[in-house]
């Protein structure tokens, strides 16, 4: 980082209390391996933009911003560990106060680029700095890859910025901007929870491809031309579609499916824990629903949405269907309206899964939305509704539940 922004032509100082790093850097020497390091820290030294010191005093004399990448590591019980991000937080305290002495009086902005549980910087951080007159703190995670770490920097696929001061925002997001990448500015918290989400990702997509590859290989299918061919769809597989919060997931195809993928896998005495956990996850999700709305102080509820997602009349494993199983057995007072549903045009197997899991299904499902909104004390939104359905929900002025977008 230090290396790839004093190649951009910003003056770098690292800092280190590794006297041997700190050498190297001075050396004009990268003090560890990554391909094309060693060409940016020779030609960055020898320019002046880049040097390096033990001391943090001098390194923040001048400084506009210090970008804080220290160590997160593991402690025992699977924890973040933060001792190193509260020494040097102290580091910094202590030298601001030694600066302001001295007649200190321009702004700093303390950028964490460590990976750290969302809450830190301001629980952990930002009380640790003290109250330093023009010291302002923002998030701003790293995205390198060991190995690729120099394309990953001057090639980014991701840019974020988080915190609540706009302005020191914006300033760290600028001493990116020779880079192809649009920054995407957010709240403190969200650009710490966003790291974390994409090292899950990146970890759940290599046990996915694993998994698939195990059971794969021990059908004598070959895996790479399975998980090659999925890469193709771009719009489904590679892209953003599921990747947003809200309600379970149900229908006539994926509980079925991964029901008999994780049987088969069983049954060759292969075990496939992610695979077999998706369904138990996506029960756990459904419970928190359950539990939401049973939380709710209304003498009646209201439920917008039946089928298993929007724009489809299909009710097989519907969630909404287990939901409302739950709420009638503990005797809440129900009215259900879908836009695509009426009990007297369903038919075959989605009428039969209905009518088995709700046989009085026709004492609360109403055939028009001013009948759950004329009614109802709050409602309850299992599926995105179309605007105009928005706007009606909107104009009613009742509460509402939302389970189907995560705000």
């Amino acid at each position: 980082t230090a290396a790839c922004l004093a190649s951009l032509g910003h003056r770098v100082i690292g800092v280190d209390r590794d006297d041997h790093k700190v050498n190297q850097i001075r050396a004009a020497k990268a003090p560890f391996y990554e391909p094309g390091l060693d060409e940016i820290i020779e030609k960055t030294v020898a320019s002046g933009l880049l040097t390096a010191t033990s001391s943090t005093l001098h390194a923040l004399a001048d400084a506009d911003v210090a970008l804080l990448c220290v160590g997160t590591p593991s402690e025992r019980n699977g924890n973040l560990g933060l001792d190193q991000v509260r020494r040097v937080v102290e580091e910094i305290a202590a030298t601001l106060a030694i600066s302001k002495k001295e007649g200190r009086t321009k702004p700093l902005i303390v950028a964490m680029r460590s990976t750290v549980f969302p809450g830190t910087i301001e629980e952990v951080m930002i009380p640790g700095l003290g109250d330093h007159q023009g010291v302002s703190v923002v998030s701003n995670p790293e995205f390198l890859r060991e190995g690729t770490a120099v394309k990953d920097f001057m090639e980014p696929s991701l840019l974020v910025v988080g915190g609540t001061d706009e302005a020191a925002v914006k300033y760290v997001a600028g001493l990116y901007e020779p880079l192809p990448v649009k920054p995407c500015l957010v709240a403190l918290r969200t650009a710490e929870m966003i790291k974390y989400a994409c090292n899950a990702f990146h970890a759940v997509k290599i046990t996915f491809a694993n998994e698939i590859g195990a059971l794969s290989q021990t059908l004598g299918v070959p895996a790479q031309e399975v998980m090659s061919t999925l890469c193709q769809d771009e719009k489904l597989n590679v892209s953003a579609a599921y990747l947003k919060p809200g309600f379970a997931f149900g229908g006539s195809c994926l509980p079925k499916d991964l029901r008999a993928l994780t049987y088969r896998a069983q049954r060759l005495d292969l075990k496939l824990p992610m695979l077999m956990n998706t369904l138990e996850s996506n029960h756990q999700h459904l419970e928190r629903a359950v539990h939401a709305v049973m939380e709710l102080q209304a003498p009646r509820l209201g439920v917008i949405g039946l089928a298993f997602k929007e724009n489809t009349d299909d009710l097989r494993e519907s969630p909404v269907v287990t939901l409302l199983e739950s709420l009638i057995g503990k005797g809440r007072e129900l009215r259900v309206w879908d836009p695509h549903i009426r009990l007297d045009s369903i038919y075959g197997s989605n009428r039969n899964f209905l009518l088995n899991a709700i046989p009085h299904i026709g004492r609360v499902l109403v055939g028009e939305l001013g009948e759950v909104t004329g009614w109802a004390s709050h409602l309850v939104v299992t599926q995105i509704p179309s605007r105009e359905v928005q706007q009606k929900i909107a104009d009613s002025g009742l509460p509402v539940l939302d389970l189907a977008r995560v705000k």
